[in-house]
């Protein structure tokens, strides 16, 4: 069965984004090292990612690990729901309250749900034993406030915000993780996976 992770990358105090939808130096990281995040295979579609040495193990082994990608109906808009091809996982899920763009890659097999339970049910069928990503913000928060989520990844990087988009979107009630099962210093960037308790 799928574990359902919720993920991003976030500043020190919380934020995934700034006030208007711009990640500053959040994915930096992501450039500043000589090591591509996926093998030659699929270099294509990932080419530009070059991640340090003490982040690469991690960063594959979750991005080979992923089945389907659940996102927001903001974030596919900013994305162009990554032209139907998520960065990683086979499939993508998207929860929106509007309907698939007219003309939107017909070709894809991404399905919109109004319903965030029902969009990760979706997603954990399709993912079969993989993970099911889900993107931090508010369709993260939205699961985590519903209990859907087993465990919270951050990719933590040394920056202060102060304002922006919250990284656990609209939740306002508390939430018990465990203790952190994974805890990596990369560089410029630290790894931490939360299992969520129940």
């Amino acid at each position: 069965m799928a574990t359902v992770i919720m993920h991003a990358v976030v500043s020190v105090d919380g934020f995934i984004a700034d006030d208007n939808d711009e990640v500053g130096p959040l994915f930096d990281w992501y450039f500043n090292g000589d090591t591509p995040i996926v093998e030659a295979e699929g270099e294509e579609q990932h080419g530009p990612f070059r991640i340090g040495r003490r982040s690469v193990d991690y960063v594959r082994s979750l991005w080979d690990g992923i089945g389907a990608t659940v996102q927001g109906r903001h974030l596919f808009d900013l994305t162009n729901g990554w032209d139907a091809r998520p960065p990683a996982g086979d499939h993508l899920v998207v929860v929106s309250h509007r309907p698939k763009p007219d003309g939107w890659h017909p070709e894809a097999d991404v399905p919109f749900f109004d319903d965030v339970a029902e969009a990760i049910q979706e997603a954990k069928r399709r993912a079969g034993d993989r993970i099911v990503a889900v993107c931090a913000g508010e369709v993260g928060g939205q699961a985590l406030a519903l209990g859907l989520v087993d465990e919270v990844a951050m990719d933590v990087v040394p920056v202060v915000f102060g304002s922006g988009k919250r990284y656990f979107g609209p939740v306002d009630s508390q939430h018990l993780l465990q203790d952190p099962s994974v805890v990596i210093q990369g560089d410029r960037v630290l790894h931490l996976r939360y299992p969520v308790s129940r």
